[in-house]
């Protein structure tokens, strides 16, 4: 049996819909796993009108129901929305639509209806608005699954990244990192990468500073505070990491294969060199949540610029499921 992959419709005014008809369009899909989507049934009955797509919305009430054919998109229809919700346009209604989507994901995923949760983008601003007060995708999921030690993760075919911190601002970024944290997070990278099949990972702690501090040079000696004591503390317990090394050269060196991850310290230090290798390959990963729960995501934003005008680009929603599907428990076991 295929995994079955529940796929949140993110932020409605967003691209999220559209990028969901555009990739629930290709057989290779349903090759792969069975797909659901978990959002609105007439916010998918639009995208297939903006997206010129033959393809039949299936709204359904249960999972249970669910047909899983191509052709043909089964819709846990959870009929939060208008059907004339405008695009572009931040709103509290879309906000709070798109966490009750992932919220019901979640629970899918906690109960083993569904093997891992693939998400559409969603807005922060509209979140706020709806009377969610999170960061985020991830920090949602760590909060509804109980979960402390997580990370994100980013991947694309030339590089892996997973972060110390995230959304915060940099200051506040480079103060929360610690010892403990930064271990955490290279033990996450080796147990996700090693369960993934990867035998030894190699992992690469970045620097905070430029040239990582240059022995002093350059900053307050925040690599020989925060991150060098977990850097060998994780060495002392056989995990292959060396660092911190220089930002300026690591990526290069981690695309060229010397590394199989890279530990970021801050949001745009991951973020800017898988965005540089291309937006449709990127993945975004939730790491460590409670449960085993594996989350996906497509690695750009809700694009409210080109909602509705069926110029969004379905390839890095496609390969989210893909990895979905790579990381999700085998089925039965």
């Amino acid at each position: 049996m295929k995994p079955v992959i529940g796929i949140t419709m993110g932020d409605a005014a967003g691209i999220g819909p559209e990028i969901i008809v555009k990739a629930l369009q290709h057989p290779s899909v349903y090759e792969q796993c069975c797909p659901l989507v978990i959002g609105d049934a007439k916010i998918l009955e639009r995208a297939v009108q903006i997206t010129n797509t033959n393809i039949t919305i299936r709204p359904i009430s249960d999972i249970t129901e669910a047909v899983y054919e191509h052709g043909t998109i089964d819709c846990l229809d959870l009929d939060l929305l208008p059907a004339d919700l405008p695009f572009g346009q931040v709103s509290a209604a879309a906000g709070d639509a798109a966490f009750q989507f992932l919220k019901r994901a979640i629970e899918l995923a906690q109960n083993r209806d569904i093997h891992a949760i693939c998400t559409a983008p969603l807005n922060k601003e509209a979140l706020h608005k709806g009377g969610h007060l999170y960061p985020g995708h991830t920090e949602i999921l760590a909060d509804l699954t109980g979960t402390e030690d997580y990370a994100m993760m980013l991947s694309s075919p030339q590089l892996k990244v997973i972060h110390i911190t995230t959304h915060v601002g940099l200051v506040q970024a480079i103060e929360m990192i610690n010892p403990e944290r930064t271990y955490r997070v290279i033990k996450l990278a080796h147990d996700t990468l090693t369960r993934a099949g990867k035998d030894n990972p190699r992992i690469a702690v970045c620097g905070i500073n430029p040239h990582a501090g240059e022995n002093g040079l350059f900053g307050n000696g925040e690599e020989e505070e925060k991150l060098i004591p977990a850097i060998r503390k994780a060495q002392a317990e056989g995990i292959n990491v060396t660092g911190p090394y220089p930002a300026d050269t690591l990526f290069y060196r981690a695309v060229r294969g010397d590394f199989d991850i890279v530990v970021a310290c801050y949001h745009d230090q991951g973020h800017a060199p898988i965005k540089v290798l291309g937006l449709e390959a990127g993945v975004n990963i939730t790491v460590g949540l409670k449960g085993g729960i594996i989350r996906t995501s497509v690695d750009h934003g809700t694009a409210f610029d080109i909602a509705g005008k069926n110029s969004a680009d379905e390839r890095s929603m496609l390969e989210a499921i893909r990895v979905a599907v790579e990381l999700a428990p085998k089925v039965g076991s």
